[in-house]
């Protein structure tokens, strides 16, 4: 038998090759077409647990039809991207529910019956120079005519994509809503343009509360009515103020018999001063505080007292043109470490932005449990509410003197305690004692474990710290950029006793600042700030006496004037001056330039390490492993 030659077993091995690569990518695509590796350090791509336990709960089945204009949209790469993303979850979701989630893909072509359907749901149409329109949408059923409809996915909220589609899941698996009653000395339906704007027709309620809409049915409390229907299942108390001793006495016995609350109290509310605007007034930061249930609950909180805080603080834009950006002590930016990971509804936050926050701490002798939920750094101090409301921002910070150790913002209290009305229920009001007297059940003394979550601010709701909102294809559409609702949300959901959607509110707004950088710029303001503000100060003082005797200022008596008007001692006086003045803006320069030096350092070093370091380290490798190999041929040459 005649043996094949080398050659031919080259050309049969790479034939044999050739066969076994297309073989094994055909197998991969019929068996791993929907698997993947999620490298990203919080697992961005990966379907969250929460995810997982409301497919694995529903009942019933759910339809989600997936609109997508794919002949219209071939020629934009990017849109076409991201539906095959969505494309490839919706498959996920149906993949893991076994058969509860139906997936159905509709092409709706222009003047097509599909179109028509399109329409008919709501779905938003994106114009193209073809003039044939790109629908790119989803319409979710139940069996009981529950609808839920995203309009159309914009590529902004591309990194909310699992939440989107999970809510809506939730929602049409949940028909009924649990009801949420609120009570607020905000006009949260108003928005930023209060009671003024609602009557001129142009209000916009605050986003987190069309958040809190869509989620539960909203029934608005009246601070002066002591009634608190007994279908409500969590109680949210906003900025209260004004609220009558009745009413005190149902929220206490609210929580005093298993009803869950979140309350927001705060020192200096901005939205609520900015409220009071419309009616003459300038707008001035008002107060909110519960002494009396917050005692009883085991809560400490002073409503005269503002939390500053040196590390957190945010830029805001000047009107100094040496210092056009400062730090505000104030506005606090808060970051993963503030927040605590072992509990719910702060485990995953990345980010929060708070105005003029108060402190919590637990009251002597308190029974209650008090857990912090988020925290100031350690770099902090609480400042007097009128001190802040007269000071700039750089004065704010210089009269910071850090505790040492971090304030708590917001608590989650809980186990025993007693009613705040240890007398029994206070008198109806004069007005109503007219009418029948009303039945009260009988007084809950105390309690084995109350939920209550506080919060010392409630500027939270404000839109311009947390949301960006821009208009896509007529529809508006928020992107957010902190965690501001995502606590409100998951707070009441924890409150209801359901969670499954809170692991997935903040995966997509993970904040991941320049950590090193923001610790230079604060070291550097510590350092040159104080520096800074004297040469301003000299240079001013220079510049105006300077401009004195240039006016003419004062003239000796006796001494001869030059062709200036000024006498010879003068003129040597506003040359010294010009001499001064010019010397003090070099130093203030240099300080400037100091400010940014250690930034600027590390930005070359970072570039370095980017461009020629791991060039350079790969050459050395490569060379390296080619003296070892070539010392290993010639040894095995020696042998």
């Amino acid at each position: 038998m005649k043996r094949l030659s080398r050659r031919t077993y080259a050309i049969a091995a790479i034939a044999l090759a050739a066969i076994i690569f297309v073989a094994l990518n055909i197998a991969a695509d019929a068996t791993f077409t929907a698997s993947r590796i999620d490298l990203t350090e919080n697992g961005q791509y990966t379907l969250s647990q929460g995810t997982k336990n409301i497919v694995s709960k529903l009942e019933e089945p759910v339809t989600l039809r997936f609109f997508f204009s794919k002949k219209a949209a071939s020629e934009y790469a990017q849109v076409t991207s991201y539906a095959t993303q969505v494309r490839d979850l919706l498959n996920q979701y149906a993949a893991l529910s076994h058969g509860r989630v139906r997936v159905q893909e509709i092409e709706p072509t222009p003047f097509s019956e599909a179109e028509d359907q399109a329409r008919a749901n709501g779905l938003t149409a994106a114009p193209t120079q073809t003039g044939d329109p790109v629908y790119f949408g989803l319409v979710g059923t139940n069996t009981i005519d529950g609808k839920e409809t995203i309009p159309f996915f914009a590529q902004d909220r591309a990194p909310f994509l699992e939440y989107d589609l999970s809510s809506l899941i939730y929602r049409l698996s949940h028909p009924k809503k649990p009801k949420l009653g609120i009570l607020s000395g905000l006009q949260l339906q108003a928005g930023p343009g209060g009671m003024m704007a609602m009557m001129q027709g142009r209000s916009r309620p605050y986003i987190l509360y069309q958040q809190l809409q869509q989620a539960y049915q909203i029934k608005m409390l009246q601070p002066n009515v002591a009634d608190i229907p007994d279908d409500v299942d969590v109680l949210l108390i906003v900025q209260p103020g004004g609220i009558s001793d009745p009413m005190l006495y149902a929220i206490d016995q609210f929580v005093m018999r298993g009803g869950r609350a979140l309350v927001m109290v705060d020192p200096a509310s901005e939205l609520a001063g900015a409220a009071q605007q419309g009616f003459g007034r300038p707008p001035e930061p008002q107060p909110s505080d519960l002494p009396v249930l917050l005692k009883a609950w085991g809560v400490a909180y002073d409503a005269s007292k503002v939390v500053g805080d040196r590390d957190l603080a945010q830029p805001v834009q000047m009107s100094d043109p040496q210092n056009p950006v400062q730090p505000y002590p104030v506005w606090l930016h808060l970051t993963p470490e503030q927040f605590n990971r072992t509990d719910q509804v702060t485990a995953n936050l990345q980010s929060m932005n708070l105005a003029s926050v108060g402190a919590l701490s637990q009251a002597k002798g308190a029974t209650t449990a008090f857990t912090p939920l988020v925290s100031s750094s350690s770099n902090a101090s609480l400042l007097e509410e009128m001190q802040v409301r007269m000071q700039q921002p750089g004065q704010l910070m210089n009269q910071i003197v850090p505790t040492g150790h971090p304030l708590t913002i917001a608590a989650r209290i809980s186990g025993p305690a007693k009613t705040a009305f240890p007398k029994g229920a206070p008198p109806e009001p004069a007005a109503d004692k007219k009418a029948p007297p009303k039945k009260h059940p009988p007084q809950i003394t105390s309690a084995k474990n109350i939920n209550v979550i506080v919060l010392a601010d409630t500027d939270v709701f404000d839109d311009k710290f947390w949301i960006r909102v821009q208009e896509v294809y007529g529809r508006q559409m928020g992107v957010p950029y902190s965690d501001n609702a995502a606590f409100v949300l998951n707070a009441v959901e924890n409150l209801t006793g359901s969670g499954d959607l809170i692991s997935l509110r903040t995966r997509a707004t993970n904040d991941r600042p320049f950590v090193v950088v923001q610790k230079l710029q604060q070291e550097a303001q510590a350092k040159f700030q104080q520096q800074a503000q004297a040469l301003q100060q000299k240079l001013a003082d220079t510049q105006q006496r300077l401009q004195a005797l240039q006016q003419g200022g004062a003239t000796e008596a006796g001494k001869p004037k030059t062709a200036t008007g000024l006498t010879g001692e003068q003129q040597r006086e506003v040359q010294r001056f010009q001499r001064e003045a010019m010397e003090t803006r070099a130093k203030l320069r240099e300080v400037q330039r100091n400010l940014r030096r250690s930034i600027d350092e590390l930005g070359s070093w970072l570039a370095f390490v980017n461009i020629a370091l791991v060039p350079i380290l790969v050459a050395i490798f490569a060379i390296l492993l080619a003296v070892v190999r070539r010392r290993r041929r010639a040894r095995a040459l020696a042998f």
